[in-house]
C-alpha cells in the first residue's frame, strides 16, 4: 500500500509543474516493481514517526544513491 501512496506522492508534483504525464503511462506504473517486494511472505514494518497523513520526504532524485538501504 506505501508504494501506491508515494508513488501518487511523487506522480502529483510531476502533474502541477506542467510534467506531461500521460495516462497510459500510469496504467503502467506499479507497486509491485521493486527489489524489496514479493508476492510471498511475511513482511514487518516500522512505521516512521509521523503525523496522521503524513507522508516521509520524496528522495531527492539528484541526490547519489550511497544512503539507500540494500534490503
Amino acid at each position: 500500500m506505501w508504494n501506491t501512496v508515494y508513488l501518487d506522492a511523487a506522480v502529483r508534483p510531476l502533474k502541477a509543474q506542467g510534467y506531461p504525464v500521460r495516462d497510459e503511462d500510469m496504467a503502467r506504473l506499479s507497486p509491485f516493481v521493486h527489489k524489496h517486494l514479493g508476492v510471498h511472505g511475511a513482511y514487518n514494518f516500522l512505521l516512521p514517526d509521523l503525523a496522521p497523513g503524513a507522508i516521509r520526504d520524496l528522495r531527492d532524485p539528484d541526490a547519489s544513491d550511497d544512503d539507500e538501504d540494500d534490503t
